[in-house]
């Protein structure tokens, strides 16, 4: 198995679409960090706070420890953790770790690998992002983590198995929301061109999300940040769903998002497909943060 693969193919807990983005997480930061300082270990009292800001901004809306990722990333081999009594783990206690003075780093071989093929961190972390994480996202996670990347095609992975996404989602769900933003009604066009209107995965590809209309969202540049963030989701009714945890003090922010609680969706058009209620069910428990706001009046 090569370092593709492994970084593919990352032991994860998993169950009826449930997100588990830790290992992932924790193997991005890694490879930021190395990209920094490829000899520097990184002690869990480090870590720990990093991990924990990067697991409440990108991970599921429940709470977790990344202690867990910590202590099960070296079972895929791409990470090694040390402490005063050498190599290895002394499990996923915060305490132990903690007062072992664990370290943790990406595992020797990996690191004469990128020493060797520099192009391998970017390529690494492109399968990553590509399988856990929505395009809207990409640059942001790498920034939070501070990797600087290329763009690099993950094709090479080549598995027989790995899905391919269809080329004709994005034309497929304008066209069912008449080439609106379903929240806002932007619709914005240079020539004869759509400009700042994306499709929207409800539920994300990465996590089984089919790329169909009825997991497709018709959104502005904006809104399509906000969904993927947990800012705005979807309840019953197809009303728009606003976070609590979101603050916007300024007149855009309340016009653009707080006053788009409660809502009815723009379309989709007659004869087309709406939101299935197990794509909006997902999204709601996986990626939504919070309770929603009430209506606004």
């Amino acid at each position: 198995m090569d370092w593709l693969e492994r970084a593919a193919k990352l032991r994860q807990w998993s169950r009826n679409g449930v997100r588990a983005p830790h290992k992932p997480l924790l193997l991005l930061y890694a490879l930021g960090r190395f990209q920094v300082d490829a000899e520097d270990e990184l002690p869990y009292s480090a870590v720990e706070a990093d991990l924990k800001r990067l697991l409440a901004e990108y991970g599921p809306p429940r709470e977790t420890t990344p202690a867990y990722p910590f202590h099960h990333l070296v079972s895929d081999e791409v990470w090694e953790v040390r402490t005063d009594h050498g190599v290895g783990s002394p499990g996923t206690g915060v305490r132990e770790l903690r007062a072992s003075r664990a370290t943790g780093r990406l595992a020797p071989d990996l690191r004469l690998a990128l020493r060797r093929e520099p192009s391998l961190l970017g390529r690494m972390a492109r399968v990553l992002l590509d399988l856990h994480f929505p395009p809207s996202l990409h640059e942001d996670l790498c920034d939070a983590v501070g990797l600087e990347l290329e763009l690099a095609e993950t094709a090479a992975l080549a598995a027989p198995e790995r899905r391919q996404r269809d080329r004709r989602m994005r034309e497929m769900v304008l066209t069912a929301y008449e080439y609106h933003c379903a929240f806002c009604g932007y619709d914005g066009m240079i020539g004869t061109a759509p400009v700042g209107l994306e499709a929207a995965h409800v539920r994300w590809w990465a996590f089984d999300g089919p790329d169909d209309v009825d997991n497709g969202l018709c959104l502005c540049s904006l809104h399509h940040k906000l969904f993927d963030k947990g800012v705005l989701g979807i309840g019953d009714g197809h009303r728009i769903l606003v976070s609590q945890g979101f603050v916007g003090r300024s007149k855009a922010a309340r016009e653009h998002v707080i006053a788009l609680a409660g809502r009815p969706l723009i379309g989709p058009q007659p004869g087309a497909r709406s939101i299935a209620a197990a794509h909006r069910s997902w999204h709601t428990s996986q990626v939504f943060r919070g309770s929603p706001r009430p209506a606004v009046a």
